[in-house]
């Protein structure tokens, strides 16, 4: 369950909600961390707490089934002052057990530190949502998280056709090696989509994830509606009853089957 509201301006192809607890522009911008949205509420986002979530503005990335396209472009001007999501987070103490940062690729601003910093100074654990963009960033913010989300989307080979950057898949696996190495917990998860992770290529992908050391690995299906690359197409393929599953249970199920 997710409450949520984005004030990711005009060409957001995203419904948008009313803020009920933060209003853009009001008291000074944050010159450090550029907050494209923020979620006051999420079960979904950090297993087994309950967190709000930072939605960090900017991606180097433009991966062809990106959802979040208004959140790509980087800029130094903060739709949310930083000072007042802390506000938000202020009065949420006691209510909420974590915050997590997501994007957009948080790892892409330099005022991350500080903004975990100041989380983990109101007594919050801290959750990040990352696609490994820059591992040597990642390698310095872990051991300040208690928890990671990373994406992995593809074998390092076929990363440059998703992402549009050269470079992109071999970083990736640097940071889910920096992940595994550090011991924070965490889940790798990979998006689906019939064209570009066939069950042949997805079994190897799990495979190679495997023997990287990663923790769960979790697949989860393809939403084709407002993605970035609208020639991307449908997913046609049968799926699990649910959005979500472990690699365990897609090795029983049907998609795995017909690529058998």
């Amino acid at each position: 369950m997710r409450r949520e509201f984005d004030l990711a301006g005009p060409d957001s192809k995203q419904p948008r909600a009313q803020p009920a607890q933060i209003a853009p522009g009001r008291g000074p911008r944050s010159p450090t961390l550029a907050v494209g949205g923020v979620t006051p509420l999420t079960t979904i986002d950090f297993p087994g707490e309950l967190a709000a979530v930072v939605f960090c503005q900017g991606c180097p990335w433009r991966c062809r089934y990106c959802q979040n396209g208004h959140l790509l472009q980087r800029t130094f001007r903060s739709e949310i002052a930083w000072q007042d999501v802390t506000g938000l987070l202020h009065r949420r103490r006691g209510l909420l057990d974590a915050v997590v940062f997501s994007g957009g690729e948080p790892t892409l601003q330099r005022g991350l530190p500080d903004a975990v910093g100041e989380v983990r100074a109101l007594g919050f654990k801290v959750g990040l949502h990352s696609a490994g963009c820059y591992p040597e960033r990642l390698d310095e913010l872990l051991p300040a998280v208690d928890w990671v989300g990373l994406d992995i989307k593809a074998l390092p080979q076929d990363y440059t056709a998703l992402t549009g950057v050269p470079g992109s898949g071999e970083r990736a696996l640097e940071s889910l090696d920096y992940l595994v190495e550090s011991g924070v917990p965490h889940e790798v998860r990979v998006t689906v989509h019939d064209a570009l992770l066939p069950p042949d290529k997805l079994q190897r992908l799990i495979d190679l994830l495997v023997a990287h050391g990663a923790g769960e690995v979790i697949l989860q299906r393809c939403r084709t509606q407002h993605v970035l690359d609208p020639n991307l197409g449908d997913n046609t393929r049968p799926w699990q009853q649910t959005a979500r599953c472990t690699a365990d249970q897609w090795r029983g199920g049907p998609l795995h089957a017909q690529g058998s």
